[in-house]
């Protein structure tokens, strides 16, 4: 594992400035991303035979063998800091893509692949809550130029959410209370609402974790 933590300064649990990047991890990163969510959605469908597992399973081991020999800490980890990339190439979240962000709210499109079905077709709530809790934390970020963590979110589920469907999520701090920001979102296929939140965002204060 790389040694680099060392040289990354941080407050606490979170850097007092988090680094973003276009590079890291090279100019194929994306495509491997792209890949292991592939991976991802047909491991979610795909019944292998027994034949096939065992030799699923010795490529996997040789390939994560290779991989955790350029494991690095979360603060250099390409994953959540490529802008460029769909969720900032943070492969744990359904893929989004920021339209609009500032002080007054974010807007994204995001997409639920198969790997994140619930059942009969449709995205799995948790999923839903997962895209939420992380565009709720950053419309809560941006509003205080600084670091908030989630203290509730209340999801409310209208209507069914579909899989491989481009979909307008939109989050916004609704009230602020000193550090604890109300935060509102709204999840749209179209006209119609699949689901909305009520949720509490807390500021951190300087290395709190």
């Amino acid at each position: 594992m790389s040694d680099s933590s060392q040289e990354v300064p941080h407050e606490g649990g979170f850097r007092a400035q988090h680094d973003i990047s276009t590079e890291r991890g090279g100019p194929h990163y994306a495509e491997f991303s792209e890949q292991v969510r592939t991976l991802m959605d047909t491991v979610r469908y795909a019944c292998p035979t027994d034949e096939l597992a065992v030799e699923a399973i010795a490529v996997l081991e040789d390939l994560n063998a290779k991989l955790a020999e350029h494991v690095v800490d979360e603060w250099t980890s390409p994953a959540g800091t490529r802008v460029d990339l769909p969720s900032r190439g943070n492969i744990t979240l359904p893929p989004y893509e920021i339209t609009e962000a500032g002080p007054d709210g974010v807007r994204a499109t995001v997409w639920f692949r198969p790997f994140h079905l619930g059942g009969n077709g449709v995205a799995h709530g948790g999923q839903v809550a997962v895209a939420f809790d992380d565009l709720g934390g950053m419309a809560s970020a941006l509003a205080v130029n600084g670091v908030c963590r989630t203290a509730y979110l209340k999801v409310n589920y209208r209507s069914l959410t579909p899989l491989n469907t481009s979909l307008q999520m939109r989050t916004w701090v609704e009230k602020r209370d000193g550090r604890k920001l109300f935060v509102s979102g709204t999840l749209h296929d179209g006209d119609r609402l699949c689901a909305d939140i009520e949720s509490l965002f807390i500021e951190l204060k300087p290395g709190q974790p």
